[in-house]
């Protein structure tokens, strides 16, 4: 089993910066790669951001592509989500999800694990 924290949500305006943090503990030696995903309201979840195990590939939605950065850090067992020029179609709760065996880094169903999420909120 393992278990996932996130923090650093908040309310944060338009163009704006936030970094959320993802604390991994329990079997954490099993090679996760790991991904942030995020929902607003009324809408399905969506994949955001995606990372190896390694660090050494990373994956992104169109939607965040250069403005957000995945990165992580295994001997802390945590792994980040810097987001910047953040706009309001930003907001939503956001969560990280824990994976071995991906075959689609963007799948929600192909991840093993998920933390209960924080939110955040861009105002215009």
């Amino acid at each position: 089993q393992v278990q996932l924290v996130e923090s650093g949500g908040g309310l944060v305006q338009a163009g704006g910066s936030l970094r959320l943090s993802c604390a991994a503990s329990g079997r954490t030696g099993n090679n996760y790669a790991m991904g942030w995903f995020r929902q607003a309201p009324g809408k399905e979840r969506e994949f955001v951001a995606a990372i190896s195990w390694s660090g050494g590939s990373t994956y992104y939605a169109d939607s965040v592509k250069g403005r957000f950065t995945i990165s992580r850090d295994n001997a802390k067992n945590t792994v980040y989500l810097q987001m910047n020029s953040l706009k309001p179609e930003d907001t939503a709760v956001y969560y990280c999800a824990a994976g071995r065996f991906l075959s689609s880094w963007s799948d929600d169903s192909e991840y093993d694990y998920w933390g209960q999420g924080t939110q955040v909120t861009v105002s215009s």
